[in-house]
């Protein structure tokens, strides 16, 4: 390879990487806010949560596990600590 041939190559590479690793920091963001809707805790399935979800993830989507009580997903005003999961209640506060 010729200098510019490399200089080509590597100038495509890192706006590859750069490109991606902003899709990846754009999915990781929490969800927009929702006037009519309320945060509840441990009701989003694994990798549907829309922030919050504790050590090892980073906000929405990053959840590993289902009904996790730090993970948070926006539903109707009123009705997350109404919602059943097999790990009992929704609640509005990280527990």
């Amino acid at each position: 390879m010729t200098a510019k041939t490399t200089f080509v190559a590597a100038t495509l590479a890192g706006s590859i990487a750069a490109a991606l690793g902003m899709v990846a920091s754009a999915a990781a963001a929490p969800a927009a806010p929702q006037p009519n809707m309320d945060k509840c805790y441990g009701v989003s399935l694994a990798g549907q949560n829309d922030c919050a979800a504790g050590a090892g993830t980073t906000c929405a989507g990053t959840s590993k596990v289902n009904y996790d009580a730090k993970a948070w997903k926006y539903v109707a005003k009123g009705t997350c600590e109404t919602i059943k999961t097999p790990k009992g209640m929704g609640h509005l506060k990280a527990m």
